[in-house]
């Protein structure tokens, strides 16, 4: 199986989770610590966007014990995920100095965690905990501080909230809401690049939703401020948690109401209107001038996918 085949149109990365968040227990020190003390619980290791990996028998594993994972260097605190078979699993973080220390190590690895997912290292059903376990840690690395008063902040809850002990302010880790659309007109799809993707890959336009903003607003203002596109029949098509850091990628599509596209290269490198011919051929890598389209990883690949398969019978 490639790693195209392990994200089935409609199945992007991070979507499934093979967890019970089991989030009653989240309160219950004695017994996530009683967890933490059991053979069969596991913990997920992360370090900024990468993963620590055991390298046996020839492949990886990305689920460890605590043992192992204390013994790679990870930080003791951990986050309750959750439950698998019973089992519980922790998210833990690990310093820069311990993950330096595992570089030239043959028995672990320490992986950026997109490129695994990408190329099918992790097993697809995994990845919605690791991105859990990505998130938390990165929101606790990032907000050891209460916000009202600066004092520094305790982790509470299994990790899922930071106490003030000054101010008793609480403070939650938070999921910011992103929109990505696929734009059409008839028969073709608009689709930009920014600079810093692969060459020649073209993608879903997509923006950070605003205060007091709705869906549908957002997917308006951001294609007009991309590219000078207005558009109408916004349509929700699904989700993907989206943990770079911590945010929810809503899939929509919308239809273009003008076709002269004006881009705003501060944003974008370039848009441009597809065929729904060349969609296909760039979601298979098969575009005639090297074009490609977003990897089956991200939503945008299925956002693009729906749409350049939807004219075939029994699509």
């Amino acid at each position: 199986m490639s790693a195209f085949d392990s994200f089935p149109l409609g199945r992007p990365a991070f979507v499934n989770n093979i967890l019970d968040r089991a989030a009653h227990l989240r309160r219950h020190d004695d017994k996530l610590l009683a967890f933490e003390g059991h053979p069969a619980t596991r913990a997920y290791v992360v370090h900024r966007d990468s993963l620590v990996v055991k390298r046996e028998n020839g492949g990886t594993r990305a689920l460890l014990s605590i043992n192992e994972a204390l013994k790679f260097g990870a930080n003791p605190g951990t986050i309750f995920l959750g439950l698998r078979d019973g089992a519980a699993v922790f998210g833990m973080g690990i310093s820069q100095a311990a993950a330096d220390k595992l570089i030239n190590r043959e028995d672990v690895a320490v992986t950026e965690l997109r490129g695994m997912a990408m190329q099918g290292i992790v097993p697809p059903a995994e990845l919605s905990a690791i991105a859990m376990a990505k998130s938390l840690v990165s929101w606790h690395q990032r907000h050891g501080y209460c916000a009202n008063c600066g004092t520094r902040t305790a982790m509470k809850e299994g990790g899922w909230k930071r106490d003030c002990p000054s101010c008793k302010a609480e403070h939650f880790p938070r999921t910011d809401p992103v929109v990505i659309m696929l734009v059409t007109a008839g028969e073709k799809c608009l689709l930009g690049r920014q600079k810093q993707f692969p060459q020649g890959m073209y993608s879903c336009l997509a923006g950070f939703v605003e205060a007091a903003e709705t869906i549908e607003d957002a997917v308006r203002r951001e294609i007009f401020e991309e590219s000078a596109i207005r558009c109408t029949d916004v349509s929700y098509y699904m989700t993907q948690p989206w943990p770079y850091p911590s945010s929810l990628m809503i899939g929509c599509t919308a239809r273009a109401l003008s076709e002269d596209i004006v881009v705003d290269h501060t944003e974008l490198e370039d848009a441009r209107w597809f065929s729904r011919d060349e969609a296909r051929l760039m979601l298979a890598r098969q575009h005639p001038d090297g074009l490609a389209g977003p990897h089956p990883f991200a939503i945008a690949h299925h956002l693009v996918g729906r749409w350049a398969h939807a004219d075939k019978p029994g699509a």
